[in-house]
């Protein structure tokens, strides 16, 4: 059965929007740059159980999210205590996040790349189901696993002071497709120190959003039925909904 095939769909659903999250599935299920297939999988499996764990919805309602509370996460995998907790958090309470909260995770079994890339996961992940859940439609299955070992890539070119992970600044030959050449925004330089994790958000942005290289253009609405002002005002009424920095 095709993924992502919406043939029962009362809506019309533009062709570049499951190409794109097939695209997304593909990748989802083979390894990464430090995580193996079957950890990205059960990383996405854990982003669908944060949004129905009892223990989130307490620790979100706290006045600090750092609060000492009795429970457990509500998990169906077998990573590690401290992934399931990185990935709940970044799911359902990412706006009061600390810099002293990622050095901690970050100094005890867990890479600054291994992070980054569960942000990319988690994003994939809550973005198509989003897609799914706002137009009533079940969430696709999550892919099978494929074999295959890390990359375990580190690109050249990083700059570690802008922000609280390193960012390439300066484009390799292996990374000149992530953006035009010359600096960008930090919002998409965010997950370069993993390439792979630019790469997907670009191919999902082009299907949900705009094109990046479109993004300064107040012009370009990639042919959607609504203006770019109506774009960006859902855009912002969505981040100011989620805390979002930006």
């Amino acid at each position: 059965m095709t993924a992502f095939a919406y043939s029962n769909s009362p809506y019309p659903i533009r062709q570049d929007l499951p190409e794109a999250y097939r695209h997304a599935w593909n990748k989802l299920a083979n390894a990464g740059n430090w995580w193996t297939g079957g950890a990205r999988v059960a990383i996405a499996e854990e982003v669908r159980n944060a949004t129905t764990c009892d223990f989130c919805s307490q620790r979100k309602a706290a006045l600090s999210p750092f609060a000492p509370l009795e429970g457990a996460h509500t998990s169906s995998t077998g990573l590690a205590a401290n992934v399931i907790d990185v990935v709940h958090r970044l799911t359902t309470d990412p706006a009061r996040l600390t810099k002293t909260w990622l050095e901690e995770v970050t100094s005890n079994d867990l890479s600054t790349g291994q992070y980054v890339e569960i942000i990319s996961i988690v994003v994939t992940t809550l973005c198509i189901d989003s897609f799914h859940q706002a137009l009533g439609f079940d969430l696709e299955p999550l892919p099978a696993p494929v074999d295959g070992d890390p990359s375990r890539l580190t690109p050249s070119g990083l700059d570690a002071d802008t922000a609280w992970v390193p960012m390439i600044e300066k484009l390799g030959e292996d990374e000149a497709d992530l953006w035009s050449q010359g600096r960008t925004g930090n919002v998409i330089r965010a997950m370069s120190l993993v390439p792979d994790a630019v790469r997907l958000l670009k191919t999902l942005s082009d299907a949900q959003y705009v094109a990046m290289e479109d993004v300064p253009n107040p012009e370009a609405s990639g042919g959607r039925a609504i203006s770019r002002a109506q774009i960006e005002f859902i855009a912002a009424r969505v981040s100011a909904i989620n805390d979002c920095f930006y």
